[in-house]
This record gives C-alpha cells, structure tokens and sequence, in this order.
C-alpha cells in the first residue's frame, strides 16, 4: 500500500505554524481529553488536535474496515493491534481529509469541525497507549563505552558480550508518564562508607536519560519468535523517552540482577506516537557491526533513522539550556535487531508493548545522552544560562527531550517530552 501521506507537496487547510513538528506529512497518534471531559482518541496537524473518535462517528472513515469504538477509547492497543494495514489506511485517509485542494467535505461543514476540531490549549494529553510490558536496551555503543570507561577499564570498557548481543533488561512499566508529568525524586540505600553501613535519603545523582522508544504490535503467539526481516511489520511508531536514574541508588543496588528502585520512580514519554510510515524518508545505515553478528541479528538496508535529539534543562523560573545534540542514527543495534532478539527465546510481544533504546549518545562530547556522561560523573559541571552550574539534576529543574527529522522542506518532529523534578517526600 504506498504511503501517499508522505509526499512532501502536501499543504493542508489547517495552519500550521513554520518549523512545526506536526505538518501534515506526521499524522501522529495520542491520546487526548477534549473541553467536554471526553477522552478519546486523536492526532495533530500543526496546532490542531483532531478528534478522531468524532470523525469516525461523522463518517469519514467510510470504506475502512473500524469496528463503532475503536477511537472512542482511553489507550490506542486495540487501534494498533489492528494492524499495519489499518494504521496506512486511516492515515492516508486523515491525510486525504486536511489536504488543501482535496477533500472538502469537513473543510465546509462548521457544525462538523466544532466537533472534530479542538486548539491545543483545549486539550489535556494522556498516555498513550496501556504499556502492557517495557524492555530497556543498552544499544549505544558510545554510551555504553562511556559507561565502562567511568566505572571499569577504560581499555575494555565493553563487555565481551556487549558487540554480540543487544543487551536489555526489563523494566516497570505502572511508573511510565506523560510529558508535563512532574517527577518526585526518589529516596533509597546508597552504596556504604566506611563504617559498612549503607546511605539513605534522597538520591544525590539524579540524571536523565535521552532515549527514543518503539510501541509494537502483538506479533508472536508464545514460543515463536520474530525474524529481523519481519519485524517493521510489528513496529508501530516511535517516542520521545526520558528513562531518569537516581545513579547513587543504582550504584548499590544493581549488582547482580541490575536495575530496580534507581530506574522504577518514573520514565517519561512524549504523548503523541509518530509512526513509522511517517518516518519512513528519512530512514539510514547504521554503523558498521564488527564482529559480524550472528545469523539471526545479521540485517540488509537501511535499518537506522536520521532524528536530530535535544536534551535542555531549564531551572524554576529561568530559561531553557541545550546541553546534548544527539541523533537516534547513532544507534549500534537497531530497532529490528533489538526486537528479533527479545523474541529469540519465544517470549510473546503484544499490542502496547514499550522498548526503550538505551540512552542514545554520539561520538562527541556535546552529544553524550546523560549528565552521567556530559559532567563526566560530576567531575565537569555544565554552566547553565542563568549561571547556575549542574552535576546532576536539582529540584526544581525542568528537564525537556525534544526530537525530529527534516528533509525536502518537510520536519517530523515529536514535540516536547517534559518533566519537572520536585523535592523527595520525608521519610
């Protein structure tokens, strides 16, 4: 089926503001309350949210195969578990409806666009979809590589099993939030001093994490497993993912069985999905694997993404501060292989399901993903705008990821995954 709502001639009748992130080439999906308490399901088109739960009910949707509710639901799994032959057709179908010159039907109908159509500033996003299951990979080679030089050898900072295997583990996914969500900081045990006992209070090494995140399909029935060739067909689209780490709480905690309280308090998500047909144009090899791969990990074409990251934190009441520039085609294992890998072993993938990247760092230092990495474990504070200086997060602190890709005049972008951090509740 091809991907008409990708031609980057179309203009749509709806504004859309210059160097918007949701032209009418992304069609995002969310989750939104409307004005009238309604949840429902939707998308965007420059600084309109479009209710598509009353476009359906409206018939505009006439022709494609939409059971009456499927966008008049709190998450979008039953809509993507549809599959990717429902997700192209009514894409190309909302593409087809906003398109300037198209379809006018709406577009001359005022009593229908007051139902359907809604300023953003009238809406309250939610999550966007039930996350059922949440797997967290390691799959940037210089994050992990920055990582092992910190706290190993910086000779053999990678594993032996790191170049062979995309390593992940799984996460919580009752703590996943939406952009806007404000983030308490954690309290726990910290590594101990010398008289052997551990610290505790509020984590001193709060950090964020630049990550981008794939929603899937259900794919395999338990015991089967998904190939790298096949696993786009499961992928439904990307987020934007800030995975925060208390780094003093992990520290102590994760040897031998990794990750739990320093990761679990809470991951943000940026609210709207963009698809993968959406970012199909800007698709790009990734970075060369040596040593090969095993036959199962072993993939042809372009399997990475081109998209530009940004990591700012902006302190209570002062102005925001870039202090990452990033890129998700960094990225040493890909989506593809990180997903045939998790299926490997017959573990059953359903709708809704979240797979984070790993925090997504470059080769130079403004590009590292953590202030673990920018700081360089506190040794070099970054100088905000205001003056201020930062080894780690502070109260107060706004943290904002922010994501797209441009080519031929056109940005797909994410919008902003956001978080403020408030002070840790007393123990």
């Amino acid at each position: 089926m091809p991907l008409t709502a990708n031609d980057p001639k179309f203009k749509s009748w709806l504004d859309v503001p210059s160097n918007s992130d949701f032209p009418i080439q992304n069609i995002p999906f969310g989750v939104f309350l409307t004005r009238d308490d309604i949840i429902t399901i939707g998308t965007r088109i420059g600084d309109t949210a479009i209710d598509l739960g009353a476009l359906h009910q409206l018939g505009y949707f006439k022709g494609i195969e939409l059971t009456d509710d499927i966008f008049l639901q709190d998450s979008l799994n039953d809509f993507i578990a549809d599959g990717r032959k429902t997700w192209r057709l009514v894409r190309n179908r909302i593409s087809k409806i906003f398109r300037e010159n198209s379809d006018t039907e709406l577009r001359n109908n005022m009593e229908h666009r007051e139902k359907v159509l809604f300023k953003m500033d009238e809406i309250e996003m939610q999550l966007p979809v039930d996350v059922g299951d949440y797997t967290d990979f390691y799959a940037s080679k210089e994050h992990a590589t920055n990582v092992g030089s910190l706290f190993r050898d910086p000779e053999n900072a990678l594993l032996p099993n790191w170049l062979r295997i995309p390593i992940g583990y799984h996460g919580r996914s009752s703590s996943i939030i939406p952009s806007g969500t404000p983030v308490r900081r954690p309290i726990g045990q910290m590594k101990p001093g010398d008289d052997g006992v551990p610290g505790f209070g509020p984590t001193k090494l709060l950090d964020f994490e630049l990550e981008m995140a794939f929603i899937t399909t259900a794919a395999n029935d338990l015991g089967k497993r998904i190939s790298v060739k096949e696993a786009e067909e499961y992928i439904f689209g990307l987020v934007l993912f800030n995975d925060w780490s208390a780094r003093d709480i992990q520290a102590w905690e994760y040897v031998p069985l990794g990750p739990f309280l320093g990761k679990s308090f809470a991951s943000t998500i940026s609210p709207w999905i963009v698809t993968l047909d959406a970012l199909e144009p800007f698709r790009t090899k990734g970075p060369d694997q040596e040593p090969q791969p095993l036959p199962y990990l072993q993939q042809e074409g372009k399997k990475n993404f081109d998209i530009q990251l940004q990591a700012l934190i902006q302190p209570e009441d002062g102005d925001e501060t870039v202090v990452a520039n990033s890129n998700f085609k960094y990225m040493y294992w890909s989506m593809s292989q990180q997903f045939a890998h998790h299926t490997l072993n017959g573990c059953n993938v359903r709708s809704g399901d979240m797979m984070g990247s790993g925090t997504i760092s470059g080769p130079t230092k403004d590009s590292y993903g953590s202030m673990l990495e920018l700081t360089w474990r506190g040794q070099n504070p970054l100088t905000l705008k205001d003056g201020s200086k930062r080894k780690f997060i502070d109260d107060g602190d706004t943290v904002i990821l922010r994501g797209f890709s441009e080519r031929n005049g056109v940005r797909i972008g994410f919008g902003d995954c956001s978080g403020k951090i408030l002070p840790a509740l007393p123990y």
